[in-house]
């Protein structure tokens, strides 16, 4: 790690790191994929298709765009960027969660941490409700800025937690009991326990923040959804574009 990169907080000492998370978040999500859109929408009250929607809005990129979708799962994301006439790619670390997937984007089993894409390839990066599950957070932010263009686009949508302090003792008994349940009862026991914890791994937001502009991106902004539940940032690839290099 860099002496000028943000520190990155530690997660509870009882939560996997490094290559043992990365083995355990594969190993989760090739389980829980044949549910895990309909427990997703349960869980949400179908909010989290607004949030996508909202996420594909906050690249402002115009149609033609190619869009990389990182932990792309079944596809949600692809498949909202194709509406929009973009050209989205998917890559995923879980074969299973691929294998789900119902869309007609190209995909790639591949670690956020080290993408099959050569530099500057993308116009713009998706990622929704993934950030806390890479092995190396400080890697993946690495490589978007390797992978996007200079004047190119990300957003990234994952949860947060309220300021409020009504809304954050509802957001927190419904995170860490009621969503939980409806995983237990549809999917996988094991998965939907961590799901609550792995917010531990989500540094704070001016960190997080940091760490995207460390990562060569500029304009970071960040956004609060559904009363604080959920948090999206979008940020542009610093340096002109291409065009624009062409004309000085």
């Amino acid at each position: 790690m860099s002496a000028d990169r943000p520190p990155a907080d530690r997660p509870p000492a009882d939560l996997p790191t490094g290559s043992e998370k990365r083995a355990m978040v594969r190993a989760m999500f090739d389980t829980i994929a044949p549910r895990y859109d309909l427990v997703n929408r349960l869980m949400t009250f179908g909010l989290d298709v607004v949030w996508r929607r909202r996420t594909v809005s906050g690249l402002g990129l115009a149609p033609g765009a190619r869009v990389l979708d990182v932990a792309c799962g079944t596809g949600d994301l692809c498949r909202l960027l194709t509406a929009r006439q973009l050209r989205p790619i998917g890559v995923d670390l879980s074969a299973g969660m691929l294998a789900a997937a119902r869309q007609a984007a190209p995909l790639a089993q591949a670690d956020g941490a080290a993408l099959p894409l050569a530099d500057a390839s993308v116009d713009g990066v998706t990622c929704g409700f993934a950030l806390r599950n890479f092995a190396d957070l400080p890697a993946v932010l690495g490589e978007l800025g390797r992978v996007v263009r200079p004047g190119g686009r990300i957003a990234l949508l994952d949860v947060s937690e309220p300021t409020n302090r009504l809304l954050r003792a509802g957001h927190a008994l419904w995170f860490r009991h009621g969503a939980p349940a409806i995983g237990r009862l549809l999917s996988d026991p094991g998965a939907y326990r961590y799901l609550p914890r792995s917010v531990a791994y989500l540094p704070p937001p001016p960190q997080l923040q940091a760490l995207i502009r460390h990562a060569g991106f500029s304009s970071v902004n960040r956004r609060v959804l559904g009363g604080g539940a959920v948090q999206l940032l979008t940020a542009t690839r610093a340096g002109l574009p291409p065009t624009e290099d062409r004309r000085r």
